[in-house]
């Protein structure tokens, strides 16, 4: 599988780049996580405030980011700060399965979008591009969603994925075998540690192995 970042994005925002990292793991929907979502969420509670969010420096550059590409950042947010304002406002992280679970506080604690998705239902090739008012997108759970002016993850069928949600064609479920992971960056920076955090948590809760890494500059 290839992946590549297009040039509708790259015009834009020259340093965009991703990190992708493909493994195998075991599907559990029994709260394994429980007790480090609980965690994450009381660090978060008991740092931020809903002002605080905005202020993150990893958050600001995704919004500046949205900006440039000539998206309201307030209107569609990312699906980081998403995840940081649940929080904040004192509601907790839904508990889907481990997967998502882990893909959500590795999020949280790089301050990035991260998405988790079922490798064997992507088809093809993926390009990374702009997302166009012809773009029929339908969210997990959110329904149609305006994707112009935002990245998509596009295979040889259709987009699924983008730094504001999933689809349901690529979302995880029990028979999830391999997942491919995207880290978003916005700007260059260092991806080791945000590699070396991922691979921790999904060998620890998910039994990652088989793991192939990339970036995606």
């Amino acid at each position: 599988m290839n992946i590549k970042i297009d040039a509708s994005i790259k015009n834009i925002l020259s340093s965009f780049s991703i990190c992708a990292v493909k493994m195998d793991v075991i599907y559990d929907d029994k709260g394994c996580l429980d007790e480090l979502i609980k965690n994450v969420e009381k660090k978060v509670f008991n740092k931020y405030t809903l002002k605080d969010v905005l202020s993150i420096p990893l958050i600001k550059e995704a919004r500046d980011g949205y900006k440039k590409m000539g998206k309201d950042p307030s209107r569609y947010r990312l699906s980081c700060e998403s995840l940081l304002r649940r929080i904040v406002k004192g509601n907790n992280l839904y508990r889907i399965n481990n997967l998502v679970d882990i893909g959500n506080v590795l999020s949280i604690e790089i301050n990035r979008s991260v998405a988790v998705l079922d490798y064997d239902k992507i088809v093809g090739d993926i390009v990374i591009r702009m997302g166009t008012v012809n773009d029929e997108y339908y969210g997990i759970g959110r329904g149609l969603i305006n994707v112009s002016n935002i990245p998509v993850y596009e295979d040889e069928v259709s987009p699924f994925g983008s730094t504001t949600s999933d689809t349901e064609r690529t979302m995880i479920t029990k028979d999830t075998k391999t997942i491919l992971l995207f880290i978003i960056y916005f700007k260059e920076a260092e991806y080791e540690d945000d590699f070396n955090l991922a691979i921790s948590l999904f060998e620890k809760y998910a039994r990652a192995k088989n793991i192939e890494s990339k970036y995606i500059t």
